[in-house]
Formats: C-alpha cells, sequence, structure tokens
C-alpha cells in the first residue's frame, strides 16, 4: 500500500455507459442542468426491485460509511452511549453540544483533542461558525465534522491496546476490524482502498452493497452493534448533523428511517422494515440527493409526504421559485 491506496487496483467513476440522467435542473422552463449517476432501492431480502445504471459498480461511499465504521468501533470494543453513538456515526456541524459530546467521548478513552488526526475547520453550522470568527479563534480539529467518528476509532485502539497515534493506519488493529465489518454488511471486498478528507482509510464499495449495509443496520436486532447504532442515529438525529441538516431533518420527520448523506454525491437510506435505497450522483454535486433518495423510499412503499419539503427543490431567481429540480427516476 503506498500512501493509503492501495497498488494495482483501477481507481475511477463508473464509466458514460454506466449512468443513467437522475435529475435535471430547470430554470424558467429551461433545462440548466444534468444529474447523472447511479441508484439503487432494495426490499427486506435484498432483492432489488429498482436499479438505475450499473448498481454494482464500485464507489467511494464518503462519509456516508461513517454508521458501518461506527459498528467497527463497537465491534472493537468501545463503549458509547446512545449520544457518543450517533456522533461517531454522524457528520455534526460543529455546535458546541457536539464538541461537548466529542470532548466527553475522548476524555472516556484518557485523551484530548490533540490526539485527534482530522484536519481543522470551521464549524458547518453558521451562527456558530459566525461567533467563533468574530471572537477570533481559529478553525480546529474537534469542530470537524468528522471529529466524532475519530474520537470513536481513537476510543477502540485504546480498548485494543494500541498506540492511539495508528489510528489512522490502515493495517492497525481498529481498521482491520472497521474493514473486516464493512465487508460482512456489504457481503462486498472490492481490495480498493483510499484516504478520505478527514485522514481515515476509505473503502470502496458496489452501491448495491451500500444499500444492502443500511438494510442490514436498518433491521438490526437490539443489543448488536449495528442495532445500537440504528437506535442512536434514531434517538438522537440532531447528532448525525445539526440543526436543519439533511440527514438530521429525514430522520425527525420520517421516524424510524436511517439516513446518510457523504460527499461527492453519496447517500443511503433505510426503513424499519428493511427497505434501503443508495444513490451516487457522478458529478459529486449532493443538491439532488435527499430528494432522489426519498423518492426511490417512496417507490418502496413508505409514505413520505411529511418530508415533503425536502423533495421539491425550487429554483430561485430574485429570491422567489422560478423553477424545480426534477427527479427523473
Amino acid at each position: 500500500m503506498v500512501n493509503g491506496v492501495s497498488p494495482g487496483v483501477p481507481a475511477g467513476v463508473p464509466g458514460r455507459e454506466s449512468v443513467v440522467e437522475l435529475a435535471e435542473v430547470v430554470r424558467s422552463g429551461f433545462v440548466e442542468s444534468r444529474h447523472f449517476g447511479l441508484a439503487v432501492a432494495i426490499d427486506p431480502d435484498g432483492k432489488q426491485v429498482f436499479a438505475a445504471g450499473d448498481v454494482d459498480a464500485v464507489v467511494l461511499p464518503r462519509s456516508t460509511a461513517k454508521p458501518l465504521q461506527a459498528v467497527g468501533c463497537i465491534v472493537a470494543g468501545a463503549e458509547l452511549d446512545g449520544e457518543e453513538t450517533a456522533i461517531g456515526a454522524g457528520s455534526h456541524t460543529g455546535e458546541d453540544r457536539h464538541v461537548a459530546l466529542v470532548d466527553r467521548l475522548l476524555a472516556s478513552a484518557g485523551l484530548g483533542r490533540d490526539a485527534l488526526r482530522c484536519p481543522p475547520d470551521r464549524p458547518e453550522d453558521e451562527p456558530t461558525r459566525f461567533r467563533l470568527i468574530a471572537e477570533g479563534i481559529e478553525p480546529s480539529r474537534v469542530r470537524m465534522n468528522c471529529s466524532g467518528k475519530h474520537a470513536a476509532m481513537l476510543k477502540a485502539a485504546v480498548v485494543l491496546g494500541d498506540d492511539p497515534a495508528r489510528y489512522l493506519d490502515p493495517e492497525s488493529p481498529v481498521q482491520r476490524i472497521v474493514t473486516a465489518e464493512i465487508e460482512r454488511l456489504t457481503s462486498s471486498s472490492t481490495g480498493i482502498v483510499t484516504v478520505d478528507g478527514c485522514g481515515t482509510p476509505l473503502l470502496g464499495m458496489p452501491l448495491s452493497g451500500l444499500a444492502l449495509a443500511f438494510s442490514r443496520l436498518a433491521t438490526a436486532p437490539a443489543g448488536t452493534a449495528e442495532g445500537r447504532i440504528a437506535a442512536a442515529m434514531r434517538a438522537y438525529p440532531e447528532l448525525v448533523g445539526g440543526k436543519g441538516h439533511q440527514n438530521s431533518e429525514v430522520m425527525r420527520l420520517l421516524p424510524g428511517v436511517v439516513a446518510k448523506g457523504g460527499a461527492e454525491g453519496v447517500i443511503a437510506m433505510a426503513t424499519p422494515d428493511g427497505h434501503a435505497v443508495a444513490i451516487k450522483v457522478i458529478d459529486g454535486n449532493p443538491r439532488a440527493t435527499t430528494a432522489l433518495a426519498l423518492t426511490l423510499l417512496q417507490k418502496c412503499g413508505l409514505d413520505v409526504s411529511p418530508a415533503a419539503e425536502l423533495i421539491s427543490l425550487p429554483i430561485l431567481g430574485g429570491g422567489h421559485p422560478v423553477g424545480e429540480i426534477h427527479s427523473l427516476i
């Protein structure tokens, strides 16, 4: 492995022949932009009930993998309460409540913020970001949206008796367990290992495998590692994202659904009965992903009307609606 990338493994997004048009952006009757990609929906038995494009093509799940990585941390022995589990599986927006939880998680492992190896960042939550800028506070690692995941991995490393400074090494004990759990949940092993934006190892997986993993997450028995992750996400959606965050809003408006998006246009959702969907927008733009995923859940029979505000995406002109983003699936 060189710089965290597996040698000899071909890299790249699915080819043009593998993707289909998923959505179009219409402004005043003019199609301004088009989003192409892959989309899949499965039933509780894992059978595909909808597929657009080559859904067995390998994608990088980015932060959509966080709940699966958190499963690995629990399997490794990290004892997390419900709130700590939720923030370990989420992409928090850097609010003070989020930071306090990350600090608590680190302290429970006998560690401080200096153990974090995610990049320094400003909080995504606008009021918090503007307040810190006004106070002259510089970007920090603990405010970065992945710090909860990093703290969970650090605690797992400590429990395993490993040097916490090694927790990002793909060959470290915690990352080996995370990899094994992801491969179990997705029923796939691609051999593709990259480095995520936050510095953690990131496994490539078929989009269909990502949907399967979320189905298993959503239906896991209480007390299992994946069952604990799903329960925490449902109980504390505001810790998986933040105030107004689309992942949080989906889970707040549709109780029982688990939802997690990631960078570069990836998202997965699953219902309590095990229907699951996964999307990859090939240009990396996430603006339509939540609406597309909810549209697929509707095709699976879920009443998504309580989340209608997240499906209708207006295009503004002069501050007023002049068009919308149309789902084509």
